[in-house]
C-alpha cells in the first residue's frame, strides 16, 4: 500500500494522519530564521517571545513557498485531489510566558476578504484585523489542515489530542461537545521535528499546557478544494 493511499484512508476514516520526516532539519532551520524576521504588526503576538502569528501566508514568503511545495502537495492531494489551494497560515508556539490550554473544539471559522451575507455563513468575527466567518459544514468538509512541526512535540509539551472519527459528526454545537467526547477514546498526536499532522477541521481536538520549558512551534496551514459562493472570497484568493 502506497503512502498516498495510507494518508487518504487514514484521514477519511479517522479524520487525521501523522507523517514523519516531511521537511528536513535544514528546511526547519531556514523557516525558523524566516519567522524571526517577521515584523511587529497586528498579526504577531508576543509575550516573552513570539507565540502566535496569524496571516502567515502574507507575512512570510518562505511559508507561502512551503505551502505550495511538492512535499506538502504530496500530503494534501490524496485527500483533496489535485485542485486545492492554501487559504490560511498560522504560527503557534507554547513558551513559558504563553503556555495555554486549548479545550475540546472543532475548527469552524475561515478567513475571508470581505463580508457578504450568504445563506449558512455566520456568525462573523475579527481576528488580527482579518474578517472571519463560520461557513456551512460542506465547506469545512472540503478542507484539510497540515500542521508542520518545527520542534519535537510529544505529550509533555502540549501535543494535540484528538477524537478519532469525530469529523464525521458535522458541526457540533459547543454545548454538546462535552457529551460527544465523554465516552470516546482520545489519541495523543506525538510528532517529531519535521513531521506533519494532517487533520480535518471538524475533528474534535484539544491540547494541554506544555510541561517542558522549550518551544513547541507549529506552522498550521489550511487548504481548500472549493470556491466560496455568493461572491465570498478566501482571504488568500487573488483578485
Amino acid at each position: 500500500m502506497t503512502a498516498e493511499v495510507i494518508i487518504g484512508n487514514g484521514v477519511q476514516r479517522d479524520g487525521f494522519a501523522i507523517v514523519e520526516g516531511v521537511i528536513s532539519r535544514a528546511t526547519v532551520d531556514n523557516l525558523l530564521l524566516a519567522l524571526e524576521r517577521i515584523g511587529d504588526n497586528g498579526s504577531v503576538r508576543k509575550r516573552g517571545g513570539i507565540f502566535a502569528v496569524r496571516n502567515l501566508l502574507d507575512a512570510s514568503p518562505e511559508v507561502t513557498e512551503l505551502a505550495n511545495s511538492d512535499a506538502v502537495r504530496e500530503l494534501v492531494e490524496p485527500v483533496l485531489g489535485a485542485q486545492f489551494f492554501p487559504v490560511r497560515g498560522i504560527l503557534f508556539d507554547k513558551i513559558p510566558d504563553a503556555n495555554w490550554k486549548v479545550p475540546w473544539h472543532q475548527d469552524v471559522t475561515i478567513a475571508v476578504q470581505e463580508r457578504v451575507d450568504a445563506e449558512g455563513f455566520g456568525p462573523w468575527s475579527m481576528k488580527a484585523d482579518v474578517l472571519h466567518v463560520q461557513p456551512p459544514a460542506s465547506i469545512l468538509e472540503n478542507m484539510l489542515t497540515v500542521r508542520l512541526h518545527l520542534d519535537n512535540c510529544g505529550e509533555e509539551n502540549g501535543a494535540l489530542r484528538v477524537i478519532p472519527g469525530s469529523h464525521t459528526l458535522g458541526k457540533i454545537p459547543e454545548e454538546e461537545i462535552s457529551a460527544r467526547r465523554e465516552n470516546s477514546p482520545e489519541q495523543v498526536c506525538a510528532v517529531g521535528l519535521g513531521g506533519a499532522l494532517l487533520m480535518r477541521p471538524l475533528l474534535l481536538h484539544a491540547s494541554s499546557p506544555s510541561r517542558v520549558p522549550g518551544h513547541r512551534r507549529i506552522v498550521h496551514l489550511d487548504f481548500a478544494s472549493v470556491a466560496l459562493p455568493a461572491g465570498l472570497r478566501w482571504l488568500s484568493e487573488a483578485f
